[in-house]
């Protein structure tokens, strides 16, 4: 019975991403017919920034869902989240894969031990549609901006000639790190922590999983998971910025030290 049930979600899935991608295809086939047209000098977006915003997120989800990260209406959704992302900047979509991928490690990690302490702990950690669209929504209506008002467009922080761009930029580089700092305070500082976690407001000590309650151990892990995501998009920066761009932009070094703030002040 289990087994059919896989199948039919995954068979489900399948379906599902074949109907993205062709949805996909119609939308860049109309948007440059009756919106941007098709030479090269009102092409905004090329057709392999579209094409590579299809596929990788489909491959992406598809592996999320075989390893039971992700259930069949959160995979739907994080088609779209994902789609939305690498098309307005190649580092929001690498943030995203850095949370997704990290955040289900560490959901997973001594399971066991939550299990113990958490009423409502659930195996794997699989994520629905409506913690995909909690962890992403705010990235994915940010994306949207970007793309509304810069375009897609890997542009470096640089708030001196991108000023928008910029503010875009770390709006999407906080939210993430901020999913990906509380994911990493709450799996690694329950079971690391040996010490009985206390309520940042009043300080009374309270038992393990409680809401609100916060560890040295867990305060540690948020700042480290959203430096993690800063990382990501320093690299993403690095990869796909234009070399003129970069030549009058600051450091892109300090994009890594928001990313941890990101994730220690959020959580």
């Amino acid at each position: 019975m289990a087994n059919i049930a896989k199948q039919a979600a995954s068979g489900f899935l399948s379906i599902g991403s074949l109907l993205f991608v062709i949805t996909s295809l119609f939308l860049f086939i109309g948007k440059n017919l009756f919106i941007s047209g098709w030479t090269a000098d009102h092409a905004n977006i090329t057709p392999l920034r579209w094409v590579s915003s299809t596929v990788v997120p489909v491959i992406v989800v598809s592996w999320g869902h075989g390893r039971k990260s992700l259930s069949t209406s959160g995979a739907l959704l994080a088609l779209i989240v994902g789609f939305c992302l690498t098309l307005a900047h190649y580092s929001f979509f690498l943030c995203l894969l850095a949370f997704f991928i990290t955040s289900s490690k560490a959901t997973k990690y001594k399971q066991e031990i939550k299990a113990k302490q958490e009423e409502d702990f659930k195996e794997g950690g699989q994520r629905n549609w409506l913690q995909v669209l909690c962890n992403g929504g705010m990235a994915f209506e940010l994306s949207l901006l970007y793309l509304l008002d810069i375009g897609s467009s890997d542009l470096p922080v640089d708030f001196r000639h991108h000023y928008r761009a910029s503010w875009l930029g770390m709006a999407v580089l906080g939210a993430i790190s901020c999913c990906n700092g509380d994911t990493w305070a709450k799996e690694f500082g329950t079971v690391l922590a040996t010490a009985d976690p206390f309520l940042i407001t009043t300080f009374q000590k309270v038992p393990k999983g409680t809401n609100g309650g916060v560890t040295p151990v867990g305060i540690l892990s948020s700042f480290v998971g959203g430096l993690l995501i800063g990382v990501a998009y320093f690299f993403g920066i690095l990869m796909t910025a234009a070399s003129m761009d970069m030549e009058i932009a600051p450091n892109q070094l300090l994009v890594i030290l928001v990313g941890g703030l990101g994730g220690l002040v959020g959580s």
